[in-house]
């Protein structure tokens, strides 16, 4: 899908949660080095205090992000941008490389009030079983949520 297919109708919403999801640059396995990820993870910390917003439930995969992240007082684009900025300066820095870590854009749904937050934060932790990369969610160590 286009990049600009993903800009259509979108709307930041102050106290909306959305349904995130971007991926590396030509699903580039850039958090398959556990360095990496335990990097990538320290810097949500840093994306809520600095965006205002909530990482509710999140898993960073090797290729990709998913997240659910609840906005308090800033755009979501800003959000993600900061975060997708960040990691990406991470990445480059820890492998001396520039270059692409993240592709263009990235895809959200707004939640609306009858979804079941806890139906996709279970879909979203339950990722790298889908992908048969662990057999148990607690063997995974780059995930969170509030829900589970």
């Amino acid at each position: 899908m286009p990049y600009s297919d993903l800009l259509k109708g979108r709307y930041s919403q102050i106290h909306r949660e959305y349904f995130i999801t971007f991926c590396c640059y030509k699903r580039t396995p850039f958090f398959a080095s556990a360095k990496l990820a335990q990097l990538f993870c320290t810097t949500i910390t840093t994306n809520e205090q600095a965006c205002g917003c909530q990482w509710l439930t999140w898993v960073l995969m090797p290729d990709h992000f998913h997240g659910l992240v609840l906005l308090h007082h800033s755009d979501l684009s800003a959000c993600i941008r900061h975060l997708k900025g960040c990691t990406a300066a991470m990445v480059n820095r820890q492998l001396q490389r520039r270059g692409k870590v993240w592709q263009s854009g990235f895809y959200d749904h707004a939640l609306r009030e009858d979804e079941q937050r806890i139906h996709i934060a279970r879909y979203i932790v339950a990722n790298p079983l889908r992908k048969g990369i662990v057999s148990s969610v607690r063997l995974y160590p780059y995930w969170n949520s509030v829900y589970l």
